[in-house]
């Protein structure tokens, strides 16, 4: 079945459809041979080229998400020019596409990172007017008083504009090694993905966070049973959750896709219980 084709390139995460339509009025995509204009349609059996390379379509109708929990050293690059290692090194194989990093964690930040082959998804969760939350733990070095709080939700204006926190949460109990320091642990939420923004809100108030974990992306949340540098393929019901969160029309799962996602679910059973994870 044909797709307009700004879809298909979004699909195979070449960009919004937006910025694809400007690509295709500039003659820079062409299809089986010809220059594409816009309203053309496109089938994934058609020889897609952009700039005179080969674009991979997507021939599966049902996206693939990965959650991964992300350990402090790693980088959110394919390559990285200084040798250190990335997230994508212990992601598997795709067949069809490529994995697609939903937003970006700096190398010194663990936790949630999300991964799909859908480009559209992943446009639209990392696009800041569809306001996708975003939570984590800091750790923070100096004292904070509540003017400080209030200042964080009300808005700071940094280098790149005006910031804020739509919530900040002190978390009371501290673990040995903040008994008796001034190490405080916070739980933020923003609906933006700045470079670096959680880490320069606080910056901004005159204290550094020197620990800092993503532990949500819209409504995916990361399990406690998933270890550093681990995956896991989200289930039908949690893909269909993030469609709805950026007005994505949800996808419909085949039976392969059905029995896949029973086979996940009793390996995220076992994983809870402590048994041995293979990729």
């Amino acid at each position: 079945m044909s797709e307009k084709l700004q879809k298909v390139l979004a699909a195979a995460g070449l960009g919004s459809r937006r910025q694809l339509e400007k690509w295709i009025a500039a003659g820079r995509v062409s299809v089986n041979g010809s220059t594409a204009k816009l309203g053309d349609r496109a089938e994934s059996s058609d020889r897609i080229m952009v700039d005179g390379r080969a674009v991979k379509t997507m021939t599966d109708e049902s996206p693939r998400v990965l959650m991964y929990s992300k350990p402090e050293g790693e980088v959110c690059t394919t390559l990285d020019p200084e040798g250190r290692p990335t997230v994508f090194d212990s992601l598997p194989k795709i067949n069809t596409g490529r994995w697609i990093a939903i937003g970006r964690l700096d190398i010194n930040t663990s936790g949630l990172l999300l991964f799909t082959n859908f480009g559209e998804l992943a446009n639209r969760l990392m696009h800041p007017s569809y306001g996708v939350t975003r939570e984590y733990l800091a750790r923070v070095h100096g004292d904070v008083d509540e003017a400080m709080l209030s200042n964080l939700t009300e808005g700071v204006i940094l280098d790149d504009g005006l910031a804020k926190f739509q919530m900040v949460k002190a978390q009371h109990q501290r673990g040995p090694e903040e008994r008796g320091s001034s190490n405080r642990w916070f739980r933020v939420v923003l609906a933006e993905g700045r470079t670096r923004e959680v880490r320069r809100l606080w910056e901004s108030q005159g204290v550094e966070v020197n620990r800092l974990k993503r532990i949500s992306y819209g409504p995916i949340e990361l399990p406690s049973f998933i270890r550093r540098s681990e995956f896991i393929e989200l289930d039908p019901k949690q893909v269909i959750s993030l469609f709805n969160a950026v007005n994505l029309r949800p996808p419909k799962f085949s039976e392969k896709h059905v029995l896949r996602d029973i086979r996940q679910r009793k390996e995220k059973r076992l994983r809870a219980r402590g048994n041995p994870w293979k990729k």
